[in-house]
This record gives C-alpha cells, structure tokens and sequence, in this order.
C-alpha cells in the first residue's frame, strides 16, 4: 500500500510509545531513530523506521518532505489552557510588582472576575475570532492538539457561549481540542454572599445544560483557599460525572486543602499545579492514576515555587506539562517555554519533558489512543524542528524553533 506522505531523512526521531500516560523511570523512556522515515496515508501513520521507505510504500503520487537531518517529534499537546476569554489584564502588572498578592487582587474585584466583565461583554463571532488567533500562534510553536477550559463567563449564557467557541474552533479548524466546564472558576459577584447559591446554580442549571448539549468532555474546580474547597468540588465533580464528563481540578497551587484526596476519590484524569502538594497528596494520586499536569509557567509568571516534578516522577506518578495560558497567571501560549522551564526548574530530563507534553498531556485530555506518539495507527501529528536533537530542544530558548507541523497528515505550519 502506497502512503500519501513520506517524511524522510529524519536525523532523530523521539517518541514516547503507548496509549497510556506513563511514570517513573518509563517517562525517560523514547524509541529513537536515526535517519529514519515515517510513512502516512488518509492522515494516520503506516509505518515507521529506519533508512529508506519499502518501495512498495511508495508510488508516483506519493509526496515526499525531506526533514533534512532535523529532529521530529510528535505534535505537541497541550494539556491545559483557559483558550476563550475577552481582555487582557496587564494592568495588574504593576501590583504583582508591588507584591500584591493574586488572590489579594482577586478580593479587589480584579483578577478572574474583571476578565470575567469583557468575556461577557463580546458576542460570540468576536471571542471566537480572538480565540482562532490564539490557535493560530499556538500550532506556529508546535502544538496541535489542546485542552480549552471555559470560566470566564461564571453564568449560564456566557459559559456554553465560551464552550461553543471552543467547538467550533474544533469543528473548523484541523486542530483538535478537548473542552473542559470550569464555572467553578471563581464565585462571581452576583453570589459573592452566598457560594452554597452558586455552587447549586452549577449543579441545577448549568452542568445539565451543559451536558444536554453535548459542550465538555471535562469538569474542572479550582480548589483553593478562599475559593472552592475540597468538599464544593467534590459535590461539583461527582455531578459532572454523573452526567458524563471526566474529572479534572485545579488542585494545591497555593495551599493543599484536600484537592488530591477528591482526585483519589473520582479517579480524576488529571490534578493541575500540585505547586503544593504533600508527599500524601503525590501518593493520593498514584493510586488513583491521576496524571500531575504541572504548569510551570504559571510558577515563573506569579514569580512562586515550582511542584517537586521529582518527587512525583520517583513515585511513578505521570507528569504532564501545560502552559496554562491564560490573561492573569500565564498569558504565554508557547509551550516550548514551559518545556525549557520544565528541564531548568522542574528539573526533567528532556525526555521526560517531551513524554510530558505528548503522550502523558494527551492522556490528561482523553486522545492518548490517536495522538501523542509516532506509531503505526496514531494520527500523522508531527513537528520537524530546527534542532539535531531533543537536548538541543531544551536547551534553545528565547526563539521559535520550530520548521515544520504536521496535523493529520497535513503540513499547517
């Protein structure tokens, strides 16, 4: 069978393997190939090796794209994003200079809820084009497939307005895209006095709403002090579940209050930040096979303490990497930078950081069976970068090193 597409001339091919989230010292573990060629037809990988294409690969309509020595990995995922939201708030700039706490920001009507006014005030054509723009800069830095959470908008209408958005973006573009509910975002100023009245508007208008129209593959809370507590998110997760969606939540970015005990409980897919967390929370999670998504951008931007991405490596629980890309705590959508970060202050090696933003960040978001590796079967998602190796990858940053990417067997960069 002639394939559509021969990459070849690959100088070094790195890819986890698998259609499982992996750990411990399997998170350090890629199949790598020199001068290697990987062969692609209706989009999906037929084969991959070493040396030349088999002749019967190939036919005169086969093209071929010649990666000139280059590294190529699969596509990037990105496990955690907040994709939709109107406004930037670069006028807290100042404040966090000042030490002016994100939270103390918050209470000051800044923070989630003042992004939360300029969500609600754009109509749906303009969040969405803001959002495709977002995209485009995303996948020119290699990523091809993400997670977008909603909760900005903190009401009925303009959270499945958020969650269309993150539809159509998925319907009209070649990108695919995970799309997670967080109305548990923030309590929003029409039931600041009464977060029980908040948290049963979720659970009776929204979340069935939600589910009724088929919006979200995910249910996410922020778990922290001042905000939702261990209990909220378990009522808030047990209900999403219910109604068919899978368990994620921001859990002990700031104080552990219980979030990785509710992971355990639901079997969450994935626990987000973990800046925080306990020796007991890291095993509360190995237990449950929860995947650590740990957003080391967010660490970087807030100018905090980075999660011990050690400690939950050596207690084989499996690490993603996300950008966490948002208007307040990471407005950076590149995430080679979380990768180099992920190497200088996680310190990952950088195959335990590739795994991480492949096949451990496709895993966190539910597609490990059709992308996050290159492997017969898989999607054709591939990156061919300007560097000779993935070392070389970490070690570069400060410049998009991207050449090429590949998204379902389609060059779209």
């Amino acid at each position: 069978m002639a394939a559509d597409i021969v990459v070849k001339n690959i100088g070094y091919l790195a890819t986890a393997q698998g259609t499982q989230a992996v750990g411990g010292e399997k998170q350090n573990e890629l199949l790598t190939l020199h001068n290697a060629f990987i062969a692609i037809l209706d989009g999906d990988i037929i084969e991959v090796g070493e040396g030349e294409a088999r002749e019967e690969l190939l036919d005169e309509y086969t093209a071929e794209i010649d990666a000139e020595g280059r590294l190529v990995t699969a596509g990037l995922v990105d496990c955690h994003t907040h994709l939709t939201f109107g406004g930037w708030r670069e006028n807290e700039l100042k404040k966090k200079l000042l030490g002016v706490s994100y939270m103390d920001i918050l209470k000051e009507g800044g923070g989630i809820l003042s992004t939360v006014t300029e969500t609600r005030r754009m109509d749906e054509q303009e969040l969405y084009l803001r959002a495709e723009g977002f995209l485009n800069e995303m996948v020119a830095h290699g990523t091809t497939s993400l997670e977008a959470k909603s909760g900005y908008g903190l009401d009925l209408e303009t959270e499945l307005k958020q969650l269309r958005v993150n539809r159509m973006l998925a319907e009209q573009t070649e990108i695919d895209i995970a799309s997670t509910y967080l109305g548990a975002h923030a309590v929003p100023l029409s039931f600041l006095s009464d977060k029980a009245g908040y948290i049963r508007y979720i659970i009776d208008v929204v979340l069935p709403q939600v589910a009724e129209q088929g919006l979200a593959d995910f249910c996410d809370v922020f778990c922290e002090q001042g905000v939702f507590d261990a209990e909220d998110a378990r009522r808030i997760l047990s209900e999403a579940k219910r109604l068919g969606m899978g368990a994620k939540i921001h859990s002990d970015e700031i104080f552990d209050i219980g979030g990785t005990a509710v992971a355990e409980e639901l079997l969450a897919v994935s626990a987000d930040h973990l800046t925080a967390t306990t020796e007991e929370g890291i095993m509360r999670l190995k237990h449950s096979g929860t995947i650590a998504t740990l957003l080391p951008c967010t660490s970087f931007y807030l100018d905090k303490a980075y999660a011990k991405a050690r400690d939950f490596i050596k207690n084989g629980v499996p690490v993603a990497i996300g950008s966490d890309f948002n208007p307040g705590s990471s407005p950076n959508l590149n995430l080679q930078l979380a990768m180099n970060l992920g190497c200088l202050r996680l310190k990952m090696t950088p195959y335990e950081v590739l795994t991480a933003v492949t096949l451990n960040a496709a895993a966190a978001i539910g597609m490990a069976d059709r992308i996050g590796t290159i492997e017969r079967g898989k999607q054709a998602d591939l990156v061919l970068w300007d560097v000779q190796n993935p070392n070389e990858l970490m070690y570069r940053y400060g410049t998009n090193r991207v050449d090429t990417v590949i998204k379902k067997g389609k060059v779209i960069v």
